[in-house]
């Protein structure tokens, strides 16, 4: 005889199978799948029928899950120069620091993809930025367009569409811009290094040509856009150049960012120049929704290069003595990004009473009120996060002597998330000169070059300040300041 209640039980049983079975595979799709933290081998992806052979590379598929606002994965494509292969200088598979991307692709939990240039374009393994009628479907921009696709649509890396970016040195900065141009609907940020822009000749490169003008390059930006024109509205862009770049005009990089202001229309705010660390300064753009749209980086001192930073490669065309660009750029691009939204808004309690507590040559000690419940603090210099403490000071180092920063903090509250950021307090790091003072005549200053004479009276070096007659009975004590620079009294 069946129990009376058997149907019943089993169709409980039939319902709880179910559910678990439909929570088992909503989990599997709510974690992103990790990937094996490593750069992986050569891949073969698509023929170049223009240039000739195939599109090969390497891509990054990181361990970590995403850190982006709403919690998916982000793409970065990133272009070598000419003169460079994928393998030698942007993975640099023998050390494994190349154009030092691959840190920061576990910090974001991004796909990088590092492309060799098909073909041997300009004879030296170019991106074929000089193209005058480029298209989406064939050359290196349909086969680097492909390559996008293919990782997009492959549900395995769970990459957000709306998080796809581009940066590339030299060529591959031409490119970057012309990527940008042609399928804005595809690249929501994109970051030029050295990179001539549209419609300049392979013979250009050195100078700007008489009558080309940002203008110029945004009309010729905006013909190959065609129909895809409106997705301007939401994207972001950025230049980078060294003050050093005797090989690609400086003066392409503010015009990329000019061209881009021009593209995106409406009016834009010039921020202040800030410094970075690693010897560059940035100059940030925002529209007239207070949007950040672009910004511009000049790298004192730096050749034609790529910026790796600290764990970067130092050699052919890569430089690790000045800032990280792969640092600052992924940071630019995950907090502007216009496409993506957020994940829910949550806010802790933002601190209070930042202030800083002393400085260095080279660092900016902080201190701030302890906020109820918090576990940890983000350090934030001039916007971009630069560490984190468990208590209520911090002290940031690897600073540039005599250079001012901005500093903000947020909390971290383990139900509430991570606060909005503190009022901004400014440091300046001390100055790496010692000051000294000497007491002598002036004709004895004159002599020491701590002062020149001018119709027979002495005048301090630097600040020029007048010490009376040049000669040997009238006695001042100079204080040099900074090399070269003196001025009348004691050091301060």
């Amino acid at each position: 005889m069946k129990h009376p209640y058997g149907y019943r039980w089993h169709w409980l049983y039939a319902l709880v199978v179910t559910l678990m079975t439909a929570l088992a595979t909503f989990s599997a799709h709510a974690a992103v799948t990790a990937g094996p933290g490593a750069w992986s081998s050569q891949q073969t992806w698509a023929a170049d029928t223009v240039n000739g052979g195939n599109l090969t590379g390497y891509f990054y598929w990181p361990a970590s899950q995403p850190t982006t606002p709403n919690g998916k994965r982000a793409l970065v494509l990133v272009l070598h120069g000419c003169l460079q292969t994928a393998s030698g200088d942007v993975i640099d598979n023998a050390n494994g620091a190349g154009f030092n991307w691959k840190t920061i692709a576990e910090q974001y939990g991004a796909v990088i993809l590092a492309p060799n240039a098909t073909g041997n374009v300009y004879s030296n393994h170019c991106w074929d930025y000089a193209n005058t009628s480029p298209s989406r479907t064939s050359g290196h921009v349909g086969v680097l367009l492909d390559l996008v696709n293919r990782f997009v649509t492959n549900s395995q890396y769970a990459i957000d569409p709306n998080q796809v970016y581009v940066a590339g040195l030299s060529s591959g900065g031409g490119m970057t811009m012309v990527l940008g141009c042609i399928a804005p609907d595809i690249f929501a940020g994109i970051g030029i290094n050295a990179g001539p822009p549209p419609g300049t000749t392979t013979s250009q490169i050195g100078y700007v040509p008489s009558g080309y003008t940002a203008t110029t390059a945004a009309n010729n930006c905006k013909a190959w856009a065609g129909s895809n024109a409106s997705s301007f509205n939401t994207q972001i862009a950025g230049a980078v150049w060294g003050t050093s770049d005797y090989t690609v005009a400086q003066a392409y990089g503010p015009m990329d960012t000019a061209a881009f202001r021009l593209i995106y229309g409406g009016t834009f705010t010039k921020g202040a120049t800030v410094s970075i660390s690693g010897g560059g300064t940035n100059t940030p753009y925002t529209d007239s929704n207070g949007k950040l749209r672009t910004h511009e980086i000049s790298v004192s001192g730096m050749a034609h290069a790529w910026p790796a930073g600290t764990g970067g490669d130092n050699t052919n065309y890569v430089d690790a003595t000045h800032i990280n660009y792969p640092a600052f750029v992924m940071d630019y691009w995950v907090k502007n990004n216009l496409r993506a939204g957020s994940g829910p808004v949550q806010s802790g309690s933002t601190p209070t009473g930042l202030t800083v507590t002393g400085t260095t040559t080279t660092s900016v000690s902080l201190s701030w009120n302890a906020v109820t419940n918090a576990t940890s603090y983000n350090v934030y210099r001039n916007g971009s996060k630069v560490g984190s403490s468990t208590s209520t000071t911090y002290t940031d180092s690897g600073l540039i002597a005599g250079t001012s920063y901005s500093y903000t903090v947020t909390e971290i509250d383990p139900t509430a998330g991570e606060s909005a950021q503190s009022s901004a307090v400014s440091a300046k790091t001390q100055s790496s000169f010692a000051c000294t003072a000497t007491t002598a005549s002036n004709y004895a200053h004159v002599q020491a070059g701590r002062a020149h004479d001018s119709g027979g009276i002495a005048y301090a070096n630097g600040s020029n300040q007048s010490m009376g007659l040049d000669n040997v009975f009238y006695t001042t004590t100079l204080a040099q300041t900074a090399a070269g620079y003196y001025v009348i009294g004691n050091c301060p």
